[in-house]
């Protein structure tokens, strides 16, 4: 059986393909995005690509919908129906890093949250949190969130700037590992992600 990492965010846009690619690439893993939602500016799958992650360890997503926005309403204007079978976790040799779209609880389905699906899958979460304003209580919600549902979690992530304060109270009162924290990379590469990554995560806290 495949090791399994799913990263989720707290929010849309807070850096989770930036840090699921910089996670996939240091463990040599597979990446698979189950439901890719939005074309028009590429894919996460080709950004993670780009990245570090060699093209055929990214996976072909379940579904790719053209209408950028949460992922049951692009179905449905798309005309699409997801069909949740599809969205068994494949089996690949060494480690297969997923990455949700936006935070825990954005809706698959009108039946189905992504939170739902990794309680499914029962295996272990990275959530990845802003240092900016706000996150305390975005990053504690999605905690519970998942902790309602018997979900496993690695720890937090953190994207951006340091801020002390917020990291040591989402860790403590999330009762989580606090991983580490990726700064906004002035170039973002390949190169840059890989020694960034490397100097802010310990990958045995994610094995």
């Amino acid at each position: 059986m495949s090791r399994v990492i799913v990263v989720t965010g707290t929010d849309t846009d807070v850096g989770k393909t930036v840090f699921a690619a910089g996670l996939a690439a240091a463990l040599r893993a597979h990446y698979w995005k189950p439901i890719q939602a939005g074309l028009t500016d590429g894919t996460d799958a080709n950004s993670v690509a780009g990245l570090g992650v060699p093209p055929d360890h990214v996976l072909a997503e379940a579904y790719r919908l053209r209408t950028p926005c949460s992922p049951h309403r692009a179905a449905e204007l798309d005309g699409v129906a997801i069909d949740e079978e599809r969205l068994a976790l494949p089996s690949v040799d060494g480690t297969l890093v997923v990455e949700g779209a936006g935070g825990a609880l954005v809706p698959v389905t009108r039946d189905l949250l992504f939170a739902d699906l990794f309680a499914r899958w029962r295996r272990p979460v990275v959530v990845v949190a802003r240092t900016a304003l706000g996150t305390i209580n975005h990053s504690l919600l999605t905690i519970e969130a998942l902790r309602a549902r018997g979900v496993p979690l690695l720890g937090v992530a953190f994207i951006g700037d340091p801020v002390e304060d917020s990291e040591q109270t989402i860790a403590t009162i999330g009762g989580v590992r606090r991983l580490g924290r990726l700064p906004i990379l002035p170039r973002l590469d390949a190169a840059t992600l890989h020694a960034a990554f490397a100097e802010a995560f310990d990958l045995a806290d994610l094995r």
